[in-house]
C-alpha cells in the first residue's frame, strides 16, 4: 500500500513547521511548543509490574529486509515515502546497520556522489502484516547522535488503509533536531485524509542538559490509552495529551535517523550513529 504524495508532504510539514514557527526562543534552544511546567519537579515514576511484554527487539541480531514480512522489521515506510533529506536504504553489509555487542547501530553517511544514505525500521511492512497495536506503553533506550542536521526520531503511526477517508493519528514519542542540543520535542497530530485544514497537533519541548542525549543513553517511551497519550522521558512523565475520542487502530513502531527536518545539513556529521539497546512494547494497563 502506499501513501499520497500530499500525506507525506503533510507528515514533513506537521514535523517542521511548528518548531520553525516558534523561533527555537526558549533559552536560546527551546520553541514555542515549550512548557514551562517541565521544568519543575520530575514527573510520577512509571510502573509496569504486571504488565507483559507484546513486542520487544532486544538486538542481539537485526532481523530486517526491505518490506518483510518474514523478519521483524521492514527497512521503509508501510505507505513506501521516505522524508527528510537522507534516502533510508535496504541494509547491507553493516550499512546502515549493523549490531554490536546487544546495541543496534543506524548508521547515516553522506555517499561519494554526495547524497546522504540512512535507515529507518518499521514493525510493520504493510496493512494487516507485522506488529502493530492500538495502545499500550512503547518505549526506546538509546544513545542520539550529535551534531547539525541530525534528526532522529522514534514514533507510531496508526495505519489506517489509504482511500478508506479514516483518520490517522501519529505520536511522535521523540524528535531530536541536533541543531539544538538542550531539547527534544514529543507530538501527537490527527490527521483527516480527506481535508488536510482539519489535522490537529499538540506539541511539547523538553528540555534537557545540553548534549546529553548523545553523551548516555535514555529511555523515551509513551503510555497511549484510550484517553490519554502520556509521554515518558527516563521513565518520569513529563507530558499528557489527551487521545482522540475514538477506537483506535493498529500502531505501528518506527526508529529512524533522519536529516534535516527543516535545518540546514551543510555541518552535518558523516557518518552519523544512532545507538538503540532495544524496543519494547507493553500491553495495556488492566483497568482496576
Amino acid at each position: 500500500m502506499t501513501r499520497s504524495i500530499a500525506a507525506i508532504i503533510g507528515r514533513v510539514r506537521q514535523r517542521i513547521v511548528p518548531a520553525v514557527a516558534g523561533g527555537f526562543a526558549v533559552l536560546g534552544v527551546g520553541w514555542g511548543g515549550f512548557c514551562g511546567a517541565a521544568l519543575g519537579a520530575p514527573g510520577d515514576v512509571l510502573d509496569l509490574d504486571g504488565r507483559s511484554v507484546i513486542f520487544s527487539d532486544e538486538f542481539d541480531r537485526i532481523s530486517v529486509s526491505p518490506h518483510g514480512p518474514d523478519t521483524v522489521w521492514s527497512a521503509h515506510t508501510p505507505w513506501g515515502g521516505d522524508f527528510g533529506d537522507a534516502v533510508f536504504r535496504d541494509k547491507e553489509p553493516d550499512l546502515p546497520f549493523s549490531v554490536r555487542n546487544g546495541i543496534l547501530r543506524i548508521e547515516m553517511r553522506r555517499m561519494a556522489d554526495g547524497k546522504w544514505q540512512s535507515g529507518l525500521l518499521s514493525s510493520a511492512p504493510g496493512y494487516g502484516s507485522g506488529f502493530t497495536a492500538p495502545y499500550g506503553y512503547f518505549e526506546m533506550r538509546a544513545r542520539l547522535p550529535a551534531g547539525d542536521g541530525v534528526w532522529p526520531a522514534f514514533w507510531l503511526e496508526e495505519l489506517t488503509p489509504t482511500g478508506s477517508g479514516k483518520h490517522a493519528v501519529e505520536v511522535d514519542i521523540i524528535e531530536h533536531y541536533g541543531r539544538f542540543p538542550a531539547a527534544f520535542n514529543s507530538t501527537v497530530t490527527e490527521r483527516n485524509p480527506l481535508n488536510s485544514r482539519e489535522n490537529h497537533s499538540e506539541m511539547h519541548t523538553q528540555p534537557v542538559a545540553s548534549g546529553s542525549l548523545s553523551q548516555a543513553f535514555h529511555t523515551y517511551g509513551a503510555d497511549v490509552t484510550p484517553q490519554w497519550v502520556i509521554v515518558y522521558f527516563d521513565r518520569r512523565e513529563i507530558w499528557r495529551t489527551p487521545t482522540p475520542a475514538r477506537p483506535l487502530a493498529g500502531l505501528d513502531v518506527l526508529v529512524d535517523l533522519g536529516l534535516g527536518g527543516g535545518w540546514p545539513i551543510d555541518k552535518a556529521p558523516s557518518p552519523s550513529i544512532m545507538e538503540v539497546d532495544y524496543v519494547r512494547v507493553y500491553e495495556s494497563r488492566k483497568a482496576p
